[in-house]
């Protein structure tokens, strides 16, 4: 497979084995904020927008909606090599950005500028960017443009969409809440809600309760995540997992509990939610980052100052 046209290794970072690591990868405006760069590229055209960021390269960009969750994942990082030096099961992160090499000087600078750890900068030139996550062995990737994140998860891999919005401050450990249909688990439970309304989704549930659910798109980068947890005590652990999903724990939940533990995906608080908002337990929780297929949830979640990617 073509490698991207340019990719800038980062001397500064010690690499990761690709085939160990989890590796996500992440464009440009899901970690800074561009939205006025790329406001700028929209009006003015891509000369004006390269002009612009060789003229501010030296100027940081501000924080965006992924950046406090690329800190945490950082935090972990540290906190395997503390717990063993030889660890090979880390976060890997690789910036995936549609500039050009000379207008992404500003997007190194910057990550320089906030001590990011990413190892690479790969700046490709094709319209879908998307092509090169598997060459690279990406288990997750975070954009802010919804098509690449179609092209993403119709190749297989995990990935959602970022909103921009107010970051806030970062904290540890990395903490990171799923909603469970359609994002860690497959959506027939939601087809079935579709079609025949909450009592025949009920009643498919008791009668499926033995049949693990099949699997959502994030499920993969669960399970890696999962992996790194069970190498600390629960106590001690730098990582701490959510679900949050809008079924009701009476009537809904013993499939879904049985589903994790079937998967062997060991999940510290599960909240039943039986359709009331989440924002009010996400605004407790405060996670770096929320996943959920419901705009509206990512709406409330954002309301609530907590960072949100969409799954499509």
């Amino acid at each position: 497979m073509a490698e991207p046209e340019s990719t800038v290794i980062n001397t500064n970072v010690k690499q990761k084995d690709p085939s160990k690591a989890l590796v996500i990868a992440v464009t440009t405006r899901a970690i800074f904020n561009l939205e006025q760069e790329h406001k700028l590229y929209l009006e003015r055209g891509k000369e004006e927008y390269i002009r612009h960021q060789e003229t501010n390269q030296h100027k940081p960009l501000s924080p965006g909606t992924a950046f406090s969750f690329i800190q945490a994942v950082q935090y972990v990082n540290k906190k395997m090599l503390e717990n063993n030096p030889a660890e090979k099961d880390l976060f890997d992160i690789l910036v995936l950005s549609n500039n050009s090499p000379e207008s992404g000087v500003r997007i190194i600078n910057s990550a320089k500028h906030y001590g990011l750890e990413i190892s690479k900068f790969c700046f490709v030139s094709d319209e879908d960017s998307t092509k090169y996550l598997k060459s690279h062995g990406v288990k997750l990737f975070l954009s802010a443009d919804r098509t690449d994140v179609c092209n993403a998860l119709q190749r297989g891999v995990s990935a959602a969409l970022v909103f921009q919005q107010e970051v806030q401050a970062p904290s540890t450990p990395l903490r990171v809440a799923f909603d469970g249909d359609a994002v860690l688990f497959s959506n027939e439970t939601d087809q079935i809600f579709q079609e025949h309304g909450l009592e025949g989704a009920v009643q498919y549930e008791r009668a499926m309760e033995a049949v693990p659910m099949g699997e959502g798109p994030l499920k993969t980068f669960a399970m890696h995540l999962g992996k790194m947890r069970r190498k600390f005590s629960q106590e001690k652990s730098p990582i701490r997992t959510y679900l949050v999903t809008a079924r009701s724990g009476r009537d809904m939940g013993i499939r879904a509990i049985k589903t994790l533990r079937e998967w062997g995906l060991a999940i510290d608080e599960a909240f039943f939610m039986d359709g009331a908002p989440k924002g009010p337990i996400l605004a407790q929780i405060q996670p770096h980052i929320f996943f959920d297929d419901g705009l509206h949830n990512i709406q409330g979640a954002q309301n609530v100052g907590v960072p949100s990617a969409w799954v499509p």
